[in-house]
């Protein structure tokens, strides 16, 4: 009953703002800036406009070529889902922002938008650096989206409403995925840590867990829409189950979910290493539907940087999870995240950062340059590295990564990988006669299509496909065995049959409540 009344008022809820929408445009466009939890807050959004009968803006008429070169593909509604973990944040913003300057003075209704963690953060200051805004909301209110749209184009002056608090559970809206074959399910929203360069427990607020139940009914949801692969969300993943009190509970939900009928593979993002325990690992090597990839934000190899950063481990719990995942999950491709140039990072400290990557042996490693974030503690703090060294430093950093990389991908020729064939992973597939997707463990995998194959139809995206890798490169794997008639064997799936029936449904039947739909027996 409880599920069936919260669905009633969500359902009434769309049905009253549906039928105020004489004044929304017709179509829009989402732009994605940031982390995966940005993306699926993008498919919220995308979900609410959909709703009230906007459309996506897929092919650009030759009248909105010089909206097009602007960035806003012709759209009535452009909407910019932001972050604002790293400097260049507010940068990329205001550039998009600034392209769409002109073309905002040409098309006066076109409707501007500004969500995510930066407006959050910003407010109404979007406004004052860019006053044709039309819309700024934050990261607990994308809920009000549409109305807010509506208000602004009423009023004829920009609508700015920012929460201190999560009003609406995002996975209770509606939702427009982009793909057929892989969906994002959050299992927590916010952050309890407390590191030094970190603003997302500002900005997103204290961790708010989802129950387990109705976690795997929005798998069960998505998996019965053909789904085949699902992607956990959530800050901090492993601390699941801290709200409601239930120690191991992330352990739990992996098993659960990798159980749920249909479902072949999972993953999830992001884990803490202070809190990642021996039963998720041993979750991941029991549950073979659990992926063999795991994401370990190393951050630094120096305990003295640590305690700076207020991360709650040290470099020897670090190394000892990779063993432990390693000893359980012999092929476990891990990658990691490091910040280079923290304040007081001294030469020492970095070098005990290039100790652990030389030993870690990661898959990839996404390097950052240190950048205050205002409110930060970090941000006040003395003894920052000049630009110069950390420069020096990263490029350091990122030459041995690259060794890495180069060295160990010499192990996969002649390998056999299984691959899902994604819609959109490769840029050169078009001119390459190739086809991408990705292995097990996340790798990307480019695929030589054979010539009495063809794309869309003889093999489809969600599809899976096994080849040799014919060639190992840092960054990905070319599979062109099927061209040299060796191994390329391709198994339909029911997500390329959802992928395909995709293609000829009409747009309305692509938005779902994130909340199951009760069914009679």
């Amino acid at each position: 009953m409880r599920r069936f009344s919260v669905r009633f008022v969500v359902e009434s809820a769309l049905e009253s703002v549906a039928m105020t929408t004489t004044e929304i445009p017709r179509t829009y466009l989402v732009r994605t800036l940031g982390c995966q939890m940005n993306v699926h807050d993008s498919e919220r959004m995308a979900g609410l406009l959909e709703v009230e009968g906007l459309r996506p803006v897929e092919e650009v008429p030759e009248a909105a070529a010089r909206a097009t070169e602007a960035g806003d593909g012709g759209a009535d509604v452009v909407v910019i889902n932001t972050c604002s973990v790293r400097e260049n944040a507010a940068n990329r913003l205001f550039g998009n922002l600034g392209q769409l300057a002109q073309v905002k003075r040409e098309r006066p209704d076109m409707q501007i938008a500004v969500g995510g963690c930066l407006a959050q953060q910003m407010r109404d200051n979007i406004i004052k650096r860019a006053p044709w805004v039309d819309v700024v909301f934050g990261t607990h209110n994308i809920d009000v989206l549409p109305i807010l749209l509506r208000r602004a184009a009423h009023n004829r002056e920009a609508a700015v409403e920012i929460e201190e608090s999560l009003k609406v559970f995002p996975s209770t809206l509606p939702t427009k995925r982009e793909s057929s074959y892989a969906a994002w399910v959050s299992i927590s929203v916010g952050c309890n840590n407390t590191c030094t360069f970190c603003i997302v427990p500002h900005l997103r607020g204290k961790e708010r867990d989802r129950r387990p139940g109705e976690i795997l009914a929005e798998v069960e949801a998505v998996v019965s829409e053909g789904a085949i692969e699902v992607t956990l969300l959530g800050q901090n993943v492993n601390s699941y189950g801290v709200s409601f009190g239930e120690r191991g509970a992330f352990a739990q939900l992996l098993r659960s979910v990798g159980e749920v009928d249909g479902l072949e593979r999972v993953r999830f993002t992001s884990p803490h290493p202070a809190a990642f325990s021996d039963d998720v690992i041993a979750a991941m090597a029991e549950t073979p539907t659990v992926m063999p990839s795991l994401h370990m934000p190393l951050q630094s190899g120096s305990d003295r940087i640590l305690r700076k950063m207020r991360r709650s481990y040290r470099r020897a719990k670090f190394e000892g999870i990779l063993s432990r995942v390693r000893e359980a999950i012999p092929h476990a491709a891990i990658t990691t995240d490091i910040i280079v140039g923290f304040p007081g990072e001294t030469e020492d400290d970095f070098q005990q950062t290039l100790e652990v990557v030389e030993a870690s042996r990661f898959a990839s490693a996404f390097t950052f340059l240190y950048s205050p974030r205002p409110g930060t503690p970090a941000a006040d703090m003395e003894d920052q590295v000049p630009p110069e060294v950390m420069q020096d430093r990263y490029e350091r950093l990122i030459a041995l990564q690259e060794r890495i990389c180069e060295e160990d991908a010499l192990a996969w020729n002649g390998c056999e990988v299984e691959v899902l064939i994604a819609e959109s992973e490769g840029r050169k597939d078009h001119a390459s006669q190739r086809i991408s997707g990705r292995a097990r463990d996340n790798r990307l995998v480019h695929l030589g299509l054979p010539a009495h194959l063809e794309y869309g139809t003889d093999i489809r995206p969600g599809d899976m496909v096994r080849a040799h890798v014919t060639y190992a490169a840092p960054h990905h794997l070319v599979a062109d065995s099927g061209l040299q008639g060796g191994l390329f064997e391709v198994r339909r799936t029911r997500a390329g049959d959802a992928w395909e029936a995709r293609q000829s449904q009409p747009r309305d039947d692509r938005v779902a409540l994130g909340i199951p739909i009760l069914r009679r027996a």
